[in-house]
């Protein structure tokens, strides 16, 4: 009350802060000049209407043939205090109602009116008109968010029961940030779905709505709710690679811990550190994977992950395995490689104890620039007897190892043997 009555000294408080008398004059305050003579606007007449963020007003017109217009001061009482300043001129004595915009919801705010003149003077004011904005409406009723959804949160409200409404603001923040994030307008009162996409996994976030009206004015913010994205599903564990197996690497291991797991996506690179390719999805009741490979002794990584029923794949900042198919045997040794009377002797020692046979390519040099090479398979013994020899002719051998499943060693270096010809008696 006492800040109101301060308000009372007509002409002190225009002085203040006070403007011109033309719109075009609102940003060059000067004093005002106060004809006392001028017909002043009955304050007993002013009405007004509020609003939650303009006021309407009408009041009763001067008669005196000066008065071109109107002058509206005003101030918040919140911010200005008793600061009064000109905020708008009507330049017709005719005009008898104005509505002020742009204003605050639930504030107070104070006004006088003066008549004006075609000059920089006017009239005495009225006296203080107090007049309120009306609150803020309400927020939407109920507003819910739901959880566990793969990356994205579904957001639902209760529309509004103000038919003024037109549109709903959707803010978000997360526990880690201060600022509400403005997400998305949805237009039409009676719509009240929203779905965030694109979220981070098993991540909390929070979001308000906030109703709009046809000219711009916001509800009350709703409930702040709370809702988690779904987290990726646990990889699987024990996962284990062959080493000994022939152009081949199997893998094993168990189930994912997570109920919705539909699958299993298997990864493989040449090297641990690499990029990943990945070769195969099976079943979420496959446990197992044979990675056939043509080549001997061939190192290969592995990581398998686990894909739930959203198409959410576990980490893949895992430890990989590694899967080595069989390699190659070592090679015999020969130990001897003689001509013995008509035939070619050789004796080795295995070399490997993966042998379970030994195949001799036997090279017969037919003339300088010919040549041709004989594969004798199966050989199960250390020892070789070939017969089957011509004197003169250059016989070159070479052994090679073979275990059970076909693959083969090197060859040794090559043994040449010669039956010498026999000389002429003169």
């Amino acid at each position: 009350m006492t800040r109101l009555m301060r308000l009372t000294s007509l002409t002190a408080l225009i002085l203040l802060v006070s403007g011109c008398a033309y719109k075009d004059k609102l940003s060059k305050p000067i004093a005002p000049k106060v004809d006392d003579t001028l017909e002043v606007v009955d304050s007993s007449s002013i009405r007004s209407i509020s609003d939650m963020n303009a006021v309407a007003f009408e009041w009763r017109k001067v008669d005196d043939p000066r008065v071109i217009g109107y002058h509206f001061y005003r101030a918040n009482t919140q911010k200005d205090g008793t600061k009064l300043r000109l905020i708008d001129t009507i330049e017709n004595r005719y005009t008898t109602h104005y509505v002020d915009t742009n204003l605050e919801p639930n504030t107070k705010y104070v006004y006088k009116i003066s008549s004006a003149t075609n000059s920089d003077i006017e009239s005495r004011t009225t006296s203080d008109y107090v007049a309120s904005t009306l609150p803020r409406m309400e927020g939407v009723s109920f507003i819910q968010a739901i959880s566990n959804l793969p990356r994205q949160i579904k957001i639902i409200w209760r529309p509004h029961s103000n038919e003024r409404i037109k549109a709903y603001e959707v803010q978000r923040s997360t526990p880690q940030t201060v600022e509400w994030e403005r997400l998305k307008t949805i237009k039409g009162r009676l719509q009240a779905e929203f779905i965030d996409e694109e979220l981070e996994d098993n991540v909390i976030y929070n979001y308000r709505v906030i109703a709009k009206t046809f000219d711009g004015i916001s509800s009350q913010a709703s409930e702040i709710v709370k809702a988690q994205t779904k987290a990726l599903p646990k990889g699987i564990l024990g996962l284990s690679a062959t080493k000994k197996l022939a152009k081949k690497v199997a893998l094993n291991w168990q189930a994912s811990d997570s109920s919705d797991v539909i699958k299993y996506n298997i990864y493989r690179s040449t090297d641990s550190t690499s990029y990943f390719d990945k070769i195969k999805t099976v079943s979420a009741q496959v446990l197992t994977f044979e990675d056939f490979i043509n080549k001997d002794g061939e190192v290969y990584f592995y990581k398998v992950s686990s894909i739930d029923k959203d198409d959410l794949e576990s980490d893949l900042n895992i430890n990989s395995v590694m899967g080595v198919t069989l390699g190659k045997l070592n090679k015999p040794i020969i130990t001897l490689a003689q001509i013995q009377g008509e035939k070619a002797i050789l004796n080795w020692q295995a070399g490997d104890n993966r042998a379970v046979s030994y195949t001799i390519y036997k090279t017969i040099k037919e003339n300088f620039f010919k040549s041709k090479t004989i594969k004798l398979e199966g050989i199960t013994a250390l020892r070789y007897e070939d017969r089957d020899i011509i004197r003169g002719v250059e016989y070159n051998y070479a052994i090679q190892a073979v275990d059970q499943f076909g693959i083969a060693s090197a060859m040794t270096n090559k043994t040449e043997l010669v039956l010498p010809k026999l000389k002429k008696l003169n």
